[in-house]
C-alpha cells in the first residue's frame, strides 16, 4: 500500500509542477501580449519618448539662454544708438553752441 500512495503523490507532485510550468509559459505569453499591444497603441498615439523629449527640452532651454543674450545685447545697442543719435538739446548740449 506504501507503493502505491508514494507512486499516487509522486503523479501528483509532476502533475503541479506541469501545471506551474504551463502557469509560467501562459503568464510569459500574456506579458508579451501586452507590451506589444501597448507599445502598438503609444505608437498610434504619436506618444513622445522620454529621450526625444529630453533633447527638445534641451534645445528649448539653451535657445531660451541665446534669446536672453540676444536681447540684453540689443537693448545695449539700442541704448548706445539712442545715446548719439539724440538731438543736441535732448543730451543736454546747447544747440547755439553756447
Amino acid at each position: 500500500m506504501v507503493q502505491t500512495t508514494n507512486r499516487f503523490f509522486d503523479e501528483v507532485a509532476r502533475l503541479m509542477n506541469d501545471a506551474a510550468g504551463v502557469a509560467q509559459g501562459v503568464r510569459r505569453e500574456f506579458e508579451t501580449l501586452f507590451r506589444s499591444q501597448a507599445e502598438r497603441i503609444l505608437r498610434d498615439l504619436a506618444v513622445v519618448q522620454r529621450e526625444e523629449f529630453d533633447a527638445v527640452k534641451d534645445m528649448a532651454r539653451l535657445a531660451r539662454e541665446e534669446n536672453d543674450a540676444l536681447k540684453a545685447r540689443l537693448a545695449a545697442l539700442e541704448a548706445k544708438l539712442a545715446g548719439t543719435n539724440s538731438p543736441p538739446a535732448a543730451r543736454g548740449v546747447d544747440p547755439r553752441g553756447n
